[in-house]
């Protein structure tokens, strides 16, 4: 992982951009990791469920992951959709790219990072370890499967819809805490982790015009962002945000059963 140094700089780099503290806030994260908990296989999710408490997102004092420059992967400043010929590796995608690889973020890199922390965590029998590693890989998982997250639009700055990312991913996740009923599949094994995190960020990346229009759609008219906007947002935007949520579920659970799957499926307790 990038030192705290190289953290700084970056943020030096992209220092006039207002990064969001809190990815999907308290709320968005608890429901995709409870969520995840419940596609798991049948030894596998009583593990989770048992320990559900002890993972930082779920615990009865919560905490939202902390958020940096890195935790983006802002890909339309460098490609345009459907970005077809991007490098995976990270070492060829800072050969393509150059200095302007440092202004987008790191985000399908720490996914894969976070992931193999966590086989060789299962691999140890380590709880602890294996609790907080599969918490930090749910928050990564899911940031990529938040449109906002992957685009240069991440906050609103070019379209006049200021503070945007804190809008869509932090509060309407807390005006809808009672309407986010997420709907998943099975976990499944993934074939090649690592490019399943780049299609993930190409499956969210096709929203961010939806985003975009819905919330200008549901501001228009409105004096500011009190109830009356957040209405209107529930109301154009509310099943958008609960099917990337749902998806989000689906991928941090099949990461956790890949990941243990490559560390031999050993017996938890």
């Amino acid at each position: 992982m990038a030192s705290w140094t190289k953290i700084a700089a970056l943020a030096l780099v992209l220092g006039a951009w207002p990064w969001p503290v809190d990815a999907w806030g308290p709320v968005g994260h608890e429901a995709v990791t409870a969520r995840a908990i419940e596609t798991l296989p049948k030894g596998l999710r009583e593990f989770f469920k048992s320990h559900r408490l002890e993972l930082p997102t779920l615990a009865l004092e919560s905490t939202a992951p902390a958020d940096t420059p890195e935790r983006r992967f802002l890909v339309d400043r460098l490609l345009p959709f459907p970005f077809a010929d991007l490098p995976q590796r990270e070492e060829a995608f800072r050969e393509r790219f150059g200095v302007a690889a440092d202004e987008v973020g790191r985000l399908p890199w720490l996914v894969q990072e976070s992931y193999g922390r966590l086989v060789e965590a299962f691999r140890a029998g380590e709880k602890d370890h294996i609790l907080n590693e599969a918490d930090t890989l749910a928050a990564l998982v899911a940031e990529l499967c938040n449109p906002l997250a992957v685009s240069r639009h991440h906050d609103g700055t070019e379209t006049g819809q200021h503070g945007l990312y804190q809008r869509f991913a932090v509060k309407l996740p807390e005006a809808m805490t009672d309407q986010l009923k997420l709907s998943t599949d099975d976990a499944h094994l993934l074939e090649n982790p690592q490019a399943h995190a780049f299609s993930l960020m190409s499956a969210s990346y096709v929203w961010v015009d939806n985003v975009l229009f819905l919330e200008e759609l549901a501001a228009r008219g409105k004096p500011g962002y009190g109830s009356i906007y957040y209405d209107a947002v529930k109301l154009r935007m509310g099943e958008l945000l609960k099917e990337r949520l749902s998806r989000a579920a689906d991928a941090v659970g099949s990461y956790w059963y890949t990941a243990w799957t490559a560390a031999g499926r050993p017996p938890l307790k």
